[in-house]
């Protein structure tokens, strides 16, 4: 793995000082006379800034990966700063241990992936029904016994290297009184025999989410799911991700918050300046799992969240369940209600399907602007125009038909459809631009921008477009960079940002 970057800005050198780990590249300055080249890992002050170093540190400092220790003064600008970057506060006598135990947590490149459901192995032992549900799950139901054992494994062992930490989420429903626990084992890599090591987590700690690293050295890891009881178990998904070990879910500061489902949705907060607007980004369907946008919105200065799931085969649109969806609109008012902002200093921003994300919240928020690339709107339908017009192509949209809507038939096209469009119907888009760029020959969505003119009945209401030529994948740059233009004339025209670039 890459080491980790620090700049340390003070009157001391710590390499001198204190012990460095091999895994950690320290660049020392005693005045910050220029910017910075790159992006740092961790910035930590030393001293109080100059005001002319303000705004490099600024820049060089990443949210959540600022500290100062006792030897800085909270002056109006460095408290500014401190504020902007969500910084902490770093106690003289912690330093050496910080140095090695803790800034291994902010390592720069994360990843995240979710276990193939065809990876998953049912236990020959296990005697009940079992029920393939599409990619979305499977269904155990039956006796599982009265004492902890394997009902479920996943076929392919992961590595985890020395140093490093991993994390688990499994995602699961269950009936009856069926208890679970999963067990993992480390086998040594190109060896056969017993594992070196095993661990097992209850529960109620798969619950708060579980990491574990490899102290004993690099090793494969088998995953086996054990339950006992009477009833019935399904297994949604395993995720595996490089943990930080609670400082922040695939970047620092990323959170993670969770249905009584244990459905998950990723969010990310940057202050930036604090200054209108908040540019609120949904990524798009990936199966890697992670934030998406990061660099373009730090680029642009502004404060901004990023919003990511993982459900499903690489996202469920946002949709879910009234906890699900109360739960991703009331963070966005969250960090409106923290930086003070008003509906009309919001900017909702999605490609694809973050579109849709944008979209639908935004007839809850009723932002400035909603700011579409590539439209996705009438959901059923694109699980519909599978058949005829992408066939092999995003076989996941049958999946979300039929998580959302229970079947797959046309009533629940219609339905899911519906969904959308009726609640967009209810609202007052007065004061709100709606923006899109989308593919003329559409082989997801084809209507979505004809569907958006015809809906919008409402004066007051901005609405403007750009049609490329191509199917849904086809010119995906060409779509980028208009919505990015668009993206800067926002901030520039409306409120008055200098953007770069």
């Amino acid at each position: 793995m890459d080491k980790i970057q620090i700049l340390q800005l003070g009157d001391r050198d710590w390499r001198k000082r204190y012990t460095v780990p091999d895994t950690v590249e320290i660049q020392y300055k005693k005045v910050l006379k220029k910017p910075t080249k790159k992006l740092y890992d961790l910035v930590i002050l030393d001293r109080t800034p100059f005001d002319q170093e303000i705004p490099m540190l600024h820049k060089a400092a990443k949210a959540y990966t600022l500290f100062v220790t006792e030897h800085v003064e909270m002056t109006e600008k460095t408290a500014w700063l401190y504020r902007c970057k969500k910084g902490r506060k770093l106690e003289e006598k912690d330093i050496q241990d910080f140095l090695l135990q803790e800034t291994g947590n902010y390592f720069s490149k994360p990843y995240g992936e979710k276990f193939r459901l065809d990876n998953l192995a049912i236990a020959q032992g296990f005697s009940g029904s079992v029920k393939w549900e599409g990619n979305q799950s499977v269904c155990l139901r039956g006796e599982f016994g009265t004492e902890f054992s394997q009902a479920a494994c996943w076929r392919n062992n992961i590595p985890i290297f020395k140093g490093q930490c991993l994390e688990l989420w499994l995602e699961y429903q269950k009936r009856g009184d069926v208890e679970i626990a999963l067990s993992i084992s480390g086998f040594l890599p190109n060896r056969s025999g017993d594992p070196v090591w095993k661990r097992e987590f209850s529960e109620e700690e798969l619950r708060q989410g579980v990491w574990f690293d490899s102290s004993e050295g690099e090793s494969w890891v088998f995953i086996s799911l054990r339950v006992r009881g009477n009833g019935e178990l399904r297994i949604v998904g395993l995720h595996v991700r490089y943990s930080r070990k609670g400082r922040g879910l695939f970047i620092p500061g990323g959170e993670q918050h969770v249905t009584s489902n244990c459905e998950e949705i990723f969010c990310y907060f940057d202050p930036g300046d604090m200054k209108p607007p908040l540019n609120v980004y949904f990524s798009g369907y990936k199966t890697q799992e992670g934030f998406e946008g990061y660099f373009l919105m730090r680029n642009l200065g502004a404060p901004f969240l990023l919003v990511a799931e993982a459900r499903l085969e690489g996202g469920g649109f946002y949709m879910g369940s009234e906890e699900y969806e109360t739960m991703l609109g009331d963070t966005i008012f969250k960090y409106m209600r923290e930086l003070h902002f008003t509906p009309d200093q919001v900017v909702l921003a999605g490609i694809s399907m973050g579109s849709f994300g944008a979209m639908y919240y935004g007839c809850d928020i009723r932002p400035h602007t909603v700011l579409l690339g590539k439209p996705l709107l009438s959901i059923g339908d694109i699980a519909a125009n599978g058949k005829l017009l992408r066939p092999g192509a995003f076989a996941t949209s049958l999946d979300i038909l039929r998580f959302l809507c229970g079947r797959t038939d046309s009533g629940a096209v219609e339905e899911l459809n519906r969904r959308f469009w009726d609640k967009f119907d209810r609202t007052e888009w007065e004061r709100t631009k709606i923006i899109a760029a989308y593919m003329l020959e559409d082989d997801y969505d084809g209507t979505a921008y004809r569907e958006l003119v015809s809906h919008v009945r409402q004066e007051g209401v901005e609405l403007y477009g750009k049609g490329l030529h191509g199917r849904h994948n086809d010119n995906s740059a060409g779509i980028v960079n208009w919505f990015v233009d668009q993206l800067k004339q926002i901030l520039i025209n409306d409120f008055h940002r200098k953007v770069d670039g």
